[in-house]
C-alpha cells in the first residue's frame, strides 16, 4: 500500500466513523439534521474505494459499479437533506420524497443502458448526470443556508453557534477542488494531483469532524423559524388582519417594549431570543416581530445588539472598567463570546472594542 492508499483509507475510514456518529447522535442535538448529514458522510467515503480496493475490481464487476454509483449519486441529496432539517426542524419529507427519486431512476436507468450501448454518449451522460445532481443541490443547499442565516437575524440576538457558517466553508471548499481538479485534468495528468487532493480532503474532514460535532442545537429552546410570519407572505386576509396593528397599538406596544428594555434590560441576557422576550410583554412571537420590524425597521437581532453595543460603549468609556479586559466588557453586556461582540461592534460602531477604548484613550 502507498502512501496516497494510506491516504484514501484514512478518508475512507475518518468519514465512516464520523458518519456513524452522528448517526447515533449521543448528544441528540440536531436528531434529523445530524441523521442525514451522518448518511451523507457514510455515503461520500465510497468516493475513495477505487483507491481503497482494486479500481480495476469494480470496472470489471457490473453490479458494483452500479450499486456504487446509486450510492455516491444519493450524496448530495442527503447532504441537501441535511442542510433542510438543520434550517428547518419541523420539515416534512413524506410531503415531497417522491421528487428526490427522481434524477436518480433516471440516473440508474442511463447507468444500466451505458453497458448495453456502445455509443459513447450514453457512456458519458451518466457521468454528465451524476455531476449535474451535485452541482444542483449542493446549491440549492447553499440557497438554504443564505436563507436560514438571514432568518435567524429574526428570533435569536446570538447568531454565531447556529449559522451553519461551516457548512458554507465545506461548499467553498469543495467547489475550489473540484475547479482545481477539472483545471489540472484539462492541461495535465490528474494523476499527480491525487495525493495533493486527498490531502486536502482529509483536512477538510478533520474540519467537518470539529464543526459538526461541535454544533449546538440550531433552533432550541421552542423556537420554530415557521412561526416567524412575515405578514406580506399572508395570502389569507382574515389571519393577517390579526398581525396587523393600528398606529395607535403600535405606539402602545413600542412603549412597553421601550419600557422593559429600560427597566429590566434584558439584553444583557446572552441566550435572548424572540420567544423569551415576548413573554415578558405576554405577546405573541408574531406581535412582538411585527412591532420590531414596523415600528423600529429594524429586524429582531438588530434590535437587541444595537442596546449591547450601546452598554459596551458606555463600559469602555467608564474609567472604572479600564481594567476589564475586551473580553469581559462583552460579557458584562450581553455577548457570549469575544468574536460575536468584536464582529457585532465592528459592524455597528466601525470600530473594534479595541480601538474604541483606545480612541477614547487617546483623546
Amino acid at each position: 500500500m502507498n502512501f496516497n492508499e494510506i491516504i484514501s483509507f484514512l478518508l475512507a475510514g475518518g468519514l465512516l466513523l464520523l458518519g456513524f456518529l452522528l448517526l447515533i447522535n449521543p448528544m441528540e442535538t440536531n436528531k434529523k439534521g445530524n441523521f442525514y448529514f451522518g448518511l451523507c458522510l457514510l455515503l461520500w467515503s465510497t468516493f475513495w474505494l477505487d483507491e481503497v480496493f482494486n479500481a480495476a475490481h469494480f470496472k470489471n464487476n457490473s453490479y458494483l459499479t452500479i450499486g456504487k454509483g446509486i450510492i455516491q449519486f444519493f450524496t448530495p441529496i442527503a447532504f441537501y437533506l441535511s442542510i433542510k432539517f438543520y434550517t428547518n426542524p419541523t420539515y416534512k419529507l413524506n410531503k415531497d420524497g417522491g421528487r428526490y427519486l427522481i434524477l436518480p431512476i433516471i440516473y440508474l436507468f442511463f447507468l444500466l443502458y451505458s453497458f448495453s450501448s456502445s455509443k459513447e454518449i450514453f457512456k458519458i451522460l451518466p457521468i454528465i448526470l451524476m455531476m449535474g445532481n451535485a452541482l444542483l443541490y449542493t446549491v440549492l443547499a447553499y440557497v438554504n443556508i443564505q436563507k436560514h442565516q438571514k432568518n435567524i437575524e429574526s428570533v435569536i440576538s446570538n447568531k454565531e453557534p447556529v449559522d451553519l457558517h461551516w457548512i458554507k466553508n465545506i461548499i467553498y471548499a469543495i467547489a475550489g477542488s473540484t475547479i482545481i481538479a477539472m483545471l489540472y485534468n484539462a492541461f495535465s495528468n490528474a494523476t499527480a494531483l491525487n495525493l495533493y487532493m486527498n490531502l486536502f480532503f482529509l483536512a477538510v474532514v478533520y474540519m467537518i469532524a470539529y464543526f459538526s460535532i461541535k454544533q449546538q442545537e440550531v433552533y432550541s429552546q421552542n423556537l420554530n423559524i415557521d412561526e416567524i410570519v412575515n405578514t406580506d407572505d399572508i395570502e389569507n386576509e382574515q389571519q393577517k388582519s390579526k398581525l396587523l396593528l393600528n398606529n395607535s397599538e403600535l405606539e402602545t406596544l413600542k412603549e412597553r417594549l421601550l419600557h422593559l428594555i429600560e427597566t429590566e434590560k434584558p439584553y444583557l441576557d446572552s441566550e435572548l431570543n424572540l420567544v423569551k422576550l415576548a413573554d415578558k410583554l405576554s405577546l405573541s412571537t408574531h406581535q412582538l416581530s411585527y412591532v420590531i420590524n414596523n415600528g423600529f425597521n429594524e429586524n429582531f437581532f438588530q434590535f437587541v445588539n444595537k442596546y449591547k453595543v450601546q452598554k459596551a460603549k458606555e463600559l469602555l468609556n467608564n474609567p472604572k472598567y479600564d481594567n476589564y479586559t475586551i473580553v469581559a466588557i462583552g460579557f458584562e453586556s450581553g455577548f457570549n463570546s469575544k468574536t460575536a461582540f468584536n464582529t457585532t461592534f465592528k459592524k455597528m460602531t466601525s470600530y473594534t472594542p479595541t480601538e474604541y477604548r483606545k480612541s477614547r484613550s487617546d483623546l
